[in-house]
């Protein structure tokens, strides 16, 4: 079992030479704090067996669980051994869990109670004599943020937050990142306190999914798009995140942040990013990072505001066959709340590339169905040698990335109809994930856990980039404050008609995707 520094022990698959060889990280554990929520069960422990399963963990790696529940390390290696048999990607292997399991601690204690942290610093350098792990720990804060402060406090006076040149500590954080400017600026400077912002990696899982992480493939590996990717040629933007459930029992969650500050604040100015940014030196972290805060700084809302966003909340409805309540008689939801379930916002980026193109960014529940996808519209020929009885009403060309589900890229064009005389109809050519490889994506967490565990910050926002996005959004959340309550829309509908009105006034409409 290795044992030592991580600069004494080098792993071999790392070889930064061959970046064909897959990448394994080295002796560290992974503390979770929030183990027994949703996120931990659903997702954070399937995706470790998932990477231990692909042989992407070293054999010293440990798994520790901090929560209050009164557990041993058999009853924590039962929840996790029931979170993975139900939510694991990848199949169960005997062999594999129990290497796994041989490095599950759980810690018991409160967020403010002293003597558990004590007890979780005993319990780490007991992992690094008997582990292998070296003194390299990872926290995972599955937390709500308003328990931040008091857990990083607690790291910083128990010591387990301090970095040596022989080993490393990092946080990890869940959205959301504050809720406003002022609340994003506190909750950096508290985590900052005690962590250098290098060592702070912000969890956004879209930015996990092999299809967002193939836009800078299918943007810089082909030189078919780059001439078209501008104002030159693209009319406007969508940005969609739709989805057909609503808040379930989320409701006293959601209520007071809404739509905007949940998705648009995050993954889709994100996305958003990633389509308007500039090709970067290479894609080191610093560099991609470098390109994001460009296009965030030069990020506008399209003035009036009210003219151009729509907010509403979703009302009694049909979601295909069933018929379900509208928010309003959810449980836990209070009947005057103006919280929106849909949002909808125009932005436009100041740069040469993109002046005059509006970015359109739409996200909601209860809507047709779940979907995310971003939609390059093209400009309309400038002239069509066809008279009327040649073509049919012919949609404006458009290059769509569809990153969940049925993961995939299409591009609309007019073509031919097969027959004797002239007839011009949209077509479609499709790209498809599940068909093109053999290889099944991994879910984001397995990348994005294993990026926190290597110390690749490329998927993760820093701090400038959190600041600018609530900078964005802000203005639009102060309007609707001062203006009522939000429209209604029918459950398995695409939105308010105030959202389609926006699209209206400059001639366009949203997509059925």
């Amino acid at each position: 079992m290795p044992t030592g520094g991580p600069t004494q022990w080098r792993n071999p698959l790392r070889d930064p030479r061959d970046k064909r060889l897959p990448r394994i990280a080295g002796p560290c554990s992974l503390v979770i704090f929030g183990v027994t929520g949703d996120l931990a069960r659903k997702k954070l422990m399937p995706a470790v067996y998932d990477l231990a399963n692909r042989g992407l963990l070293p054999p010293s790696f440990a798994l520790v669980g901090f929560a209050r529940r009164d557990w041993d390390d058999e009853d924590f290696a039962t929840i996790v051994h029931d979170a993975v048999r139900q939510h694991a990607r990848t199949g169960f292997r005997e062999e594999v869990w129990e290497r796994l399991a041989e490095g599950f601690r759980f810690v018991q204690g409160s967020f403010d109670d002293d003597e558990a942290f004590a007890r979780l610093k005993s319990t780490l350098a007991d992992l690094d004599n008997t582990r292998g792990t070296d003194g390299n720990h990872a926290f995972y804060l599955s937390i709500p943020p308003k328990a931040f402060p008091t857990v990083c406090e607690q790291l910083q006076r128990s010591g387990l937050a301090e970095e040596r040149d022989d080993h490393w500590r990092r946080v990890v954080i869940e959205k959301p990142f504050g809720h406003d400017l002022r609340s994003a600026k506190d909750l950096n400077g508290i985590v900052n306190a005690v962590f250098p912002e290098s060592s702070v990696f912000r969890i956004d899982h879209y930015l996990g999914k092999e299809t967002v992480q193939n836009i800078l493939a299918l943007r810089f590996a082909n030189q078919l798009f780059d001439p078209l990717w501008s104002s030159h040629y693209v009319d406007h933007v969508q940005i969609t995140m739709a989805e057909d459930i609503g808040l379930g029992g989320r409701a006293g969650y959601y209520d007071g942040i809404g739509a905007a500050r949940d998705v648009i604040q995050n993954h889709l100015l994100q996305l958003m990013a990633l389509v308007a940014m500039e090709e970067p030196i290479s894609f080191e972290p610093k560099q991609l990072q470098a390109e994001k805060i460009k296009v965030l700084s030069a990020t506008r809302n399209i003035l009036p505001i009210e003219e151009n966003t729509a907010r509403g909340q979703y009302g009694p409805g049909w979601q295909g066959s069933e018929k379900v309540p509208g928010l309003k008689d959810e449980e836990g939801f209070a009947a005057d709340s103006i919280t929106e379930t849909y949002a909808a916002i125009a932005l436009e980026v100041d740069s040469r590339r993109w002046a005059g193109v509006p970015f359109y960014l739409r996200t909601g529940k209860r809507l047709g169905r779940r979907v995310t996808e971003i939609a390059l519209v093209f400009k309309r020929a400038p002239h069509l040698p066809f008279d009327t009885t040649m073509t049919e009403e012919l949609s404006q060309n458009a290059l769509v990335i569809r990153v969940q589900p049925d993961e995939g890229i299409t591009l609309r064009f007019g073509s031919k109809v097969p027959a004797s005389s002239m007839e011009v109809r949209d077509v479609n050519m499709d790209f498809s994930y599940g068909t093109a490889f053999t290889e099944a994506s991994p879910e984001a967490y397995e990348r994005l856990i294993l990026d926190v565990l290597l110390g690749e910050p490329s998927l993760f926002p820093v701090n400038d980039e959190v600041e600018l996005a609530w900078e964005i959004l802000d203005p639009v959340l102060e309007n609707w404050a001062e203006s009522g309550k939000p429209d209604t829309y029918e459950a398995g509908t695409w939105g308010p008609k105030s959202a389609d009105d926006m699209m209206a006034r400059t001639g366009r409409a949203w997509r059925r995707p």
